[in-house]
């Protein structure tokens, strides 16, 4: 049966991924961002309505979400997400949508020390009271933060991450898994799902697999979270989000970003992106480091 859905984030990794998998399925797809581009521009094509619009706006939210049948909700590293999270709860009550699927992070949890993650837990919380089925996901690091922390002059990885591991999981593989909670919302009521890729790894090992794809040589430089504070600073990043990556590079090196699981796979019927794929998959991409 075809659906109408919203999908906010519709030009991040994720949304972009869960639109156009729901397109390929038969669905309506309708997106919400915060302005066109080349991204959206490619969303349109392919059969999306473009809606451009402000999550912390409760009037263009409810105007967006009416006639949904389902949502996923996806808000940038910033200050204003749990209004997002209030606005967006209100707006489905308003409109009776369906389903919400929540991204959430790995970190996210009551006692964390980054405001982000913090915030991210209570909007869980507040989530979990919307009459519709709520689920919520909680990616570790994507595969992406190879693409914006690779050095493409030096060649280098310089993060402050030691020995610690994870499973990078990409985009892409997240968009699939949005796709199939939306399309199943009352199977997955209430639930909570971890998002890994298939192998955990140390960025040694990392930068050893970018170095056999790319053909030349990569190199892990661990740094320290001083060095990775003011590297943040050069990037022009807002106290918000440093404050946000610096003490979850502190999580990471904890263990917190750990593990590995068969959700993927139990979910869309196929194993995620390996880091080796990922690379050879996105090659054109590493000329110039991400923004």
């Amino acid at each position: 049966m075809t659906s109408l859905f919203l999908i906010t984030g519709a030009t991040g990794k994720t949304g972009a991924g869960a639109a156009t998998t729901l397109l390929e399925h038969g669905h309506r797809v309708r997106t919400l961002v915060h302005r066109t581009d080349e991204r959206s521009d490619r969303l349109a094509v392919a059969g999306a309505e473009i809606v451009v619009g402000d999550m912390l706006d409760l009037d263009a939210v409810v105007q967006v979400t009416t006639g949904v049948d389902g949502v996923y909700f996806a808000y940038p590293i910033r200050p204003g997400l749990m209004e997002a999270s209030a606005i967006m709860l209100q707006a489905a009550e308003e409109n009776r949508v369906g389903a919400l699927v929540n991204m959430s992070q790995i970190s996210a949890r009551r006692d964390a020390v980054s405001n982000s993650a913090r915030q991210h837990w209570i909007a869980e919380r507040m989530l979990d009271h919307f009459s519709g089925a709520v689920t919520h996901i909680r990616p570790t690091f994507f595969a992406e933060w190879l693409l914006t922390f690779w050095d493409p002059k030096s060649g280098e990885l310089r993060l402050p991450f030691a020995k610690a591991h994870h499973a990078p999981i990409a985009g892409e593989d997240q968009g699939r898994v949005i796709a199939a909670l939306l399309e199943d919302p009352q199977r997955h009521a209430g639930m909570t799902y971890p998002l890994y890729g298939p192998t955990e790894l140390d960025h040694y090992q990392m930068a050893e697999i970018m170095t056999q794809a790319l053909g030349r040589q990569i190199t892990y430089v661990p740094i320290e979270i001083d060095e990775f504070r003011s590297q943040l600073e050069r990037r022009g990043m807002g106290v918000h989000q440093i404050q946000h990556l610096t003490n979850v590079a502190v999580d990471y090196r904890n263990g917190i970003f750990a593990g590995t699981s068969d959700v993927v796979r139990t979910l869309t019927g196929r194993d995620p992106l390996t880091v080796a794929a990922f690379v050879e998959r996105n090659k054109q991409y590493f000329d110039e480091p991400a923004n």
